[in-house]
């Protein structure tokens, strides 16, 4: 079975790893929103930036990726290593909506409120 991968940031237009399909997608119960603060990707320890996150309500469009089985497991741990850097994120399945109609669970990375 493949992995599907929901991008709302970044990974949209730099994915950063192989995949078999790119297709628009909606997710609904989060939406994108500057609510992260970073000293990796945008700003200093001393003076973090923002960077985007998914955060409750609303919804958000992104980009689903369509992962094939023997990349999976690289897929995950270079995702991994990208958004976790700083346990910001909560790695989630969710449920997208295809623009052709379908309903895929994809993986992405949510705020973590705590």
């Amino acid at each position: 079975m493949p992995l599907h991968v929901f991008g709302y940031g970044s990974l949209m237009w730099r994915p950063g790893f192989s995949f078999q399909t790119r297709q628009f997608a909606t997710l609904r119960g989060r939406h994108r929103r500057l609510c992260v603060l970073s000293h990796v990707h945008r700003g200093t320890p001393a003076r973090p930036g923002l960077v985007m996150g998914l955060d409750r309500g609303g919804a958000c469009r992104g980009v689903l990726f369509e992962v094939g089985d023997g990349d999976r497991d690289d897929v995950v741990a270079y995702l991994r290593a990208r958004e976790q850097v700083t346990f910001v994120y909560q790695e989630r399945g969710v449920p997208v909506r295809c623009d052709d109609g379908s309903l895929v669970d994809a993986l992405t990375y949510v705020v973590d409120r705590e």
